[in-house]
């Protein structure tokens, strides 16, 4: 059983007491919310007569359905409207703050909320979307949760969850030019599995993280839900703590020399007990493109589809499924694999720092014929910063498409959505059957470097030859 761990510390810190399940019944410092999941939960409580218990610890935005090209209303989308009227609605009945569409803090939840400055160490966050794993880049144990918990953390601010277990996962070295944080979890995922993770969470340490900035960080725990694990965190550090503060809800003058006091006494301690600890050398992590139907299935760019013979019995069906559905044949190259569009964005990928690296390939390079290839900043700020660093215009002038914030293509609940068989190259997080909007649509998931690649050549292209 794990001790000492920060996991450890902040669940003893946040628990209420032990319901008669023998689950915990956990205080939520921080509820997210957006347009999809929370309709339904707003209304169970309506029904039952309950107010939001705590309105100052719910934040909302629209990120899921807004459309990032045209975003005039109505919405075009009749669903998507209606959706977006009932979260204005919920929100301002319940004096909820809300970043909506023009305020200019409108973006992906998981974007905004840290560069807020509303995600700090220490905390815990819930939200009605899988990837709320992507705070626990602040020190934080943040948890993706369904419609009947964002009801409960609506009405009483509290969860009621089993307590999981602690691995440590440390990355030692210096990652290779070419090799991101992407390249590093899909390696990971590859490594332990899909379901690796299940009943655990992951505490990412090692020297490759304590290089790593924040935005790294925050996309290695973004998919921390895809190996299985239900949260991912980082311990916090000066990193951590430069990149806070200043930030619009961090804490001021003295209580900052206070909270950096306390996000260090939270630290794992040196002599924590882990239910388990898995290594791995950055040397031997590679620029990783997923070639199958989970993001388990990741190979180097300079590998080879795996034959189902040299894999685990367990994993040889959803193999031979995947080879079909993506039509690629065992043994054959990733490397040259045609692509039809190439999307940079999502909470994954798409924050500042993703498109300075995507529009270093974009510069002085065009998007190949019959590409359709655009970019989505994660966030309205996000989309500010770039215009004033002119990266806008690197990707327009090579021929992406520059988008509005939004999740765009990630899931396709809006307009941005692969038709037919067309196959991905994606910055996101899940390559799932029908994931990008079509029921027969391919995804391959990479780096954004890699997907800009992969745009100004036509096909699957190592990046590392483009430096």
């Amino acid at each position: 059983m794990s001790k000492g761990t920060l996991f450890d510390k902040v669940w003893d810190l946040h628990t209420v007491g032990t319901l008669p399940s023998g689950q915990t019944q956990l205080f939520i410092g921080l509820h997210l919310i957006h347009e999809v999941t929370s309709p339904q939960a707003f209304a169970m409580l309506k029904e039952r007569g309950l107010e939001v218990m705590f309105p100052d610890r719910t934040v909302a935005t629209v990120d899921h359905i807004v459309p990032t090209d045209n975003q005039a209303r109505p919405f075009a989308d009749g669903m998507a409207e209606a959706m977006m009227q009932e979260l204005e609605k919920n929100t301002a009945a319940n004096g909820i703050r809300f970043y909506n569409v023009g305020s200019g803090s409108q973006g992906i939840v998981h974007v905004i909320a840290p560069e807020q400055g509303l995600t700090q160490p220490g905390m815990t966050i819930a939200c009605g979307d899988s990837h709320t794993s992507t705070h626990g880049a602040f020190g934080a144990i943040a948890f993706g949760i369904g419609t009947s918990q964002v009801r409960d953390v609506l009405a009483s601010q509290t969860l009621a969850l089993a307590k999981l277990k602690v691995r440590k996962i440390e990355v030692n070295g210096t990652l290779q030019p070419g090799v991101y944080a992407k390249d590093v979890i899909l390696h990971i995922i590859r490594a332990l599995g899909v379901n690796g993770g299940v009943g655990y969470a992951y505490e990412f340490a090692g020297t490759t993280f304590e290089q790593m900035s924040m935005e790294e960080r925050m996309t290695v725990c973004n998919m921390s839900i895809e190996g299985g694990a239900r949260c991912g965190y980082v311990n916090p550090d000066q990193v951590t703590y430069d990149y806070l503060q200043g930030r619009t809800f961090a804490p001021k003058e003295e209580a900052w020399d206070s909270a950096i006091a306390w996000w260090n006494d939270l630290r794992s301690d040196a002599d924590a007990v882990y239910d388990d600890v898995v290594v791995f050398d950055a040397d031997n992590i590679a620029p990783t493109v997923t070639w199958g139907i989970t993001p388990g299935q990741g190979i180097g760019i300079d590998e080879a589809v795996p034959t189902a013979d040299v894999m685990p019995e367990a994993e040889r069906a959803i193999a031979e499924e995947a080879y079909r559905y993506m039509d690629l044949e065992p043994g054959q190259p990733i490397q040259g694999t045609k692509v039809d569009v190439c999307f940079v964005g999502s909470c994954t990928n798409g924050r500042i720092t993703d498109l300075r690296e995507a529009a270093k390939f974009a510069q002085g390079r065009h998007v190949a014929k019959g590409v359709k290839a655009f970019i989505v900043p994660g966030s309205e700020q996000v989309k500010k910063q770039a215009e004033a660093e002119g990266l806008d215009q690197v990707f327009l002038t090579a021929g992406f498409e520059w988008r509005e914030a939004g999740c765009s293509m990630c899931l396709a609940m809006n307009p941005d959505k692969l038709e037919g068989r067309q196959l991905s190259a994606s910055s996101s997080n899940r390559n799932f059957k029908g994931r990008q909007g079509s029921s027969s649509g391919r995804t391959l998931l990479m780096s954004p470097a890699m997907v800009v690649a992969a745009a100004v050549t036509g096909e699957v292209t190592d990046v590392r030859a483009l430096i």
